[in-house]
């Protein structure tokens, strides 16, 4: 049985949800973070990464989200939520699976210049990356649009780990200085329309610690 090693308000929420879609049963250890909101020394030392999410099946131990999402999902899921490349969709489940990465490299780089030159200087005097870094951020997010206005889900007509992945970065990033999504209706009705899938409510509730996994 897999071992979710969840970290409070952290990307091992994805795991929760992709165990709850494939109805796998699993065991979850919850750890909660310091008060400096770091993950504490006993998570970090489940894995050298250090970073959520982690899991542990027998004897592997995995981190990264999109590593462990695809794994559980070939091994232990029949490949249901996988996208193969015989079928339609294959090129956007893979910039699915990439997306989130890069959305979040380009936020975590303003960030650090915002701690060091602050978020009022003009973006005229802002250094060339963090200048590229916005160039790509407002790309991502137009290529998605454009998607989801063809689309209902990343890689096509039907669910699949790559939403798992990009769901993460419309609504918890934004707490953190990510990219809003109000000026984007697609995507809005799509985190919508996702939202509702009664996988993610259970996962929800499980990661606040308001509801157990039946397994």
């Amino acid at each position: 049985m897999i071992t979710i090693y969840h970290l409070a308000a952290s990307q091992s929420e994805r795991v929760i949800w992709l165990m709850e879609e494939l109805e796998l049963p699993y065991r979850l250890e919850r750890f909660e973070r310091e008060a400096d909101g770091s993950a504490p020394p006993a998570y970090r030392a489940l894995h050298p990464f250090g970073t959520a999410p982690i899991i542990r099946d027998g004897d592997q131990v995995m981190a990264e989200s999109a590593a462990i999402v695809e794994y559980i999902s070939r091994v232990h899921g029949g490949g249901r939520l996988s996208v193969g490349p015989d079928e339609p969709g294959y090129a956007d489940y893979l910039q699915g699976m990439q997306l989130s990465d890069a959305i979040q490299t380009a936020l975590f780089v303003r960030m650090a210049y915002a701690g060091g030159a602050g978020e009022n200087s003009d973006e005229a005097s802002e250094p060339v990356i963090v200048r590229a870094c916005r160039r790509r951020e407002d790309g991502y997010f137009r290529y998605l649009e454009e998607r989801l206005s063809a689309q209902p889900y990343a890689a096509g007509e039907r669910f699949s780990c790559a939403d798992i992945m990009v769901l993460h970065n419309l609504t918890v990033l934004p707490h953190f200085g990510g990219r809003a999504i109000e000026d984007l209706p697609n995507t809005q009705a799509y985190v919508a329309r996702v939202r509702e899938r009664p996988a993610y409510q259970r996962a929800a509730a499980i990661a606040a610690g308001s509801e157990a996994p039946a397994g």
